[in-house]
């Protein structure tokens, strides 16, 4: 336990390796490595954090800070995303989209293309699952999307193009029909209707008509095929789980789904895990893990293919970061728990 301030921050995120945070007198600080930096001083109006990266806004100059080191990326941005180890960004004095990615900062295109321009950076659908009734022409999804450590979007001729490594890729020449991203894959639906999955350089074509909804994670794709049969891609491999179209959700590595039976379970890495003999209306899926509380009131974790039972105490709030659950009970009492262990 570290005490980095003696007054409460006006306002703190939470990443993988740092914790940005607007300190009481609304200086703008980074904790990493076990000590706090202060950044400016009250210039800053909003901050981002990923897993390894921190983006920061001071009026409309763009900056990133990456393993302790901040450069500027645009002098006036209106439009970027972060992921995990990468930032693309319209600079809007070369009026050019840009990739910040290992240090670099890479040229994307002078212009890409959107049916329907306040989609052009609306990457919450990458969260959600894209049905074969939804599709990039008529506006419904956007062009461009960016995860971890990788980009994919259509440029201003229709061409679909992949941002992986400091690479741009050429994947398709023709207009795709929809497509999402995750860490070092994307899956797509082609100008002939075919569901494609490029996944660490390699594209794989996995039918020969696109899937009744799908949705993507760090190295795995999940999807209702046109037979009806859910299914995983997972480790070059398609696992094929039961023929039913069911809820389900993809987190990271994670992929919950209600089986035909109603039961909860998961799949990661490769092997399903029940959790519960219903689905619950309510979780949080991050990372490797998920929780929730059951119908017996207990808060449930399962992290890394274990199950753990934290607390059956009545829980007044709880939060999932990556892999650490964090409750509070009581009055005002703080428990954190993590890889078995309550602190």
């Amino acid at each position: 336990m570290r005490k980095i301030e003696y007054l409460v921050p006006l306002q703190y995120k939470i990443g993988r390796t740092a914790i940005p945070y607007i300190d009481n007198s609304r200086n703008f600080k980074i904790y990493h490595n076990n000590s706090s930096t202060k950044i400016n001083d009250g210039f800053t109006n909003s901050f981002q954090v990923s897993d390894n990266l921190i983006t920061f806004m001071n009026a409309r100059s763009l900056n990133v800070w990456d393993n302790g080191k901040v450069t500027n990326l645009s002098k006036y941005c209106e439009k970027f995303y972060l992921g995990d180890s990468l930032v693309l960004f319209f600079d809007g004095v070369q009026k050019e989209f840009r990739a910040y990615y290992d240090g670099r900062i890479f040229g994307i295109e002078s212009f890409l293309a959107a049916s329907s321009p306040e989609q052009m950076f609306n990457t919450d659908t990458a969260t959600l699952r894209i049905s074969n009734e939804m599709d990039i022409a008529s506006g419904q999804l956007p062009g461009i999307k960016v995860s971890d450590n990788i980009a994919a979007y259509v440029n201003y001729a229709n061409q679909f193009r992949i941002f992986y490594r400091g690479e741009i890729l050429e994947q398709e020449n023709f207009l795709v029909t929809s497509f999402d991203v995750g860490r070092n894959n994307v899956a797509y639906v082609d100008a002939n209707r075919e569901f494609k999955i490029f996944e660490n350089g390699n594209t794989h074509t996995i039918d020969n008509f696109p899937p009744y909804s799908y949705a993507v994670g760090d190295n795995v794709v999940a999807f209702v095929g046109y037979d009806n049969y859910f299914k995983v891609f997972y480790n070059d491999s398609v696992y094929t789980i039961g023929y039913f179209q069911p809820d389900f959700v993809v987190r990271d590595n994670i992929v919950a789904f209600e089986d035909a039976t109603g039961y909860f379970k998961v799949f990661y890495k490769g092997s399903i895990y029940t959790l519960e003999s219903y689905y619950p209306r309510s979780f949080k899926a991050a990372y490797n893990s998920i929780a929730y509380v059951n119908r017996a009131n207990v808060l449930r974790l399962f992290s890394e293919g274990d199950i753990y039972d934290v607390t059956n105490a009545e829980t007044s709030d709880w939060r999932l970061d990556y892999d650490v659950l964090q409750y509070r009970f009581g009055g005002n009492m703080y428990k954190v728990f993590y890889k078995g262990k309550t602190y």
